[in-house]
């Protein structure tokens, strides 16, 4: 059983698009089309499983570039899920991401003076 992550699809893509593009190339198990959890839209990427390997390798080789809605699409084997010790907080303007355990078991060492 492969796993593909199919990437730069059109917004309106639909999982039923997506299965009768991947079934030429072998059995599609199942096609999820990964949406946004406030607004409901799509994101621009989905995963399709495939459960035979070699007609995933054949779908990635004749997928990956293809155009579907305007778009080209990139279509590789999906890499795992890495678990994440802490949501990731968006600061905008080039920050990085930090959480309160950051700071909970640091030694507090006094600042310089500012002059």
């Amino acid at each position: 059983m492969k796993n593909l992550f199919v990437g730069n699809i059109s917004f309106q893509t639909t999982e039923s698009e997506l299965t009768a593009l991947f079934q030429p190339f072998g059995q599609v198990g199942r096609v999820h089309v990964v949406t946004d959890r406030e607004t409901g839209r799509a994101r621009g990427f989905a995963f399709v499983e495939m459960p035979n390997d070699d007609e995933a390798v054949k779908a990635i080789a004749a997928l990956d570039g293809k155009e579907l809605g305007g778009r080209n699409l990139k279509v590789n084997e999906a890499r795992p899920k890495t678990e994440r010790s802490a949501p990731r907080m968006s600061g905008g303007r080039g920050r990085s991401s930090f959480s309160n355990e950051d700071y909970s078991e640091a030694v507090r060492r006094p600042r310089e003076p500012r002059w």
